[in-house]
């Protein structure tokens, strides 16, 4: 699926080489490519800045030098064949983590359920490699899942939540998330096909919604993943 990616809010942290999405960290990263310009690889996937200047984006080895348009289009031969929603009607915190997190796991696309605007300062610039799209409300949202034939698996410790080491996790699904504190709205509960929950131990009711979301896609990962 390629879906419209909102343009990113400017951040402080992100200073350097923002055309191509990096991020400036000391000690992260390769210097000039080696030899000078003669010796510049002959593949429109690399970028002339970077290659002169050197590439100091959090990236895997494998992309670097390469330009933020042809790292997307390589991720999205490979992406997996599930989606992340979450709900935005506070304007959460977590939802930059958690977009953050759908890209470490190559996750198809994540959907912003509620209000369009979204921190994305836990995102750490992972939004502009990730397709990230916006539906209205819960009904749009649901509307759209139906009409792709994926079922919507919530995630939230409400009566009935099967715990995620025994439930079924389709293959091919919408993982939905709720906000830090009041979770999953009614709404969104009645839309999924199926309720599931994290295991806990301590004495605390809930995890973190960007933690919680961490874990759900690592297990679907570790299940399906190659």
């Amino acid at each position: 699926m390629h879906a419209e990616t909102p343009a990113p809010d400017a951040e402080p942290d992100a200073v350097a080489s923002i055309h191509t999405g990096s991020v400036a960290q000391p000690g992260y990263g390769v210097g000039p490519w080696p030899g000078g310009a003669e010796a510049w690889p002959d593949d429109d996937r690399y970028d002339p800045e970077l290659l002169a200047a050197g590439d100091t984006r959090n990236v895997i080895d494998r992309y670097r030098y390469w330009r933020m348009e042809a790292i997307v289009a390589d991720l999205d031969t490979q992406r997996h064949p599930f989606h992340v929603a979450i709900e935005n009607w506070q304007h959460d915190m977590n939802i930059g983590s958690i977009v953050r997190s759908a890209n470490a796991f190559l996750a198809d696309t994540v959907h912003i359920i509620g209000r369009r605007r979204w921190n994305k300062r836990g995102a750490m610039v992972t939004d502009r490699y990730q397709h990230v799209v916006h539906h209205e409300d819960v009904e749009t949202f649901a509307a759209w899942a139906a009409g792709e034939g994926l079922p919507i698996i919530a995630v939230d410790n409400v009566d009935g939540a099967v715990p995620v080491h025994r439930a079924e996790l389709p293959q091919t699904c919408v993982l939905l998330f709720g906000q830090e504190g009041p979770g999953l709205s009614a709404e969104a509960l009645a839309a999924a096909s199926a309720h599931i929950e994290i295991t806990q131990y301590g004495s605390t009711r809930s995890i973190n919604a960007s933690a919680a979301a961490a874990v759900i896609m690592y297990e679907w990962c570790r299940r399906y993943a190659v």
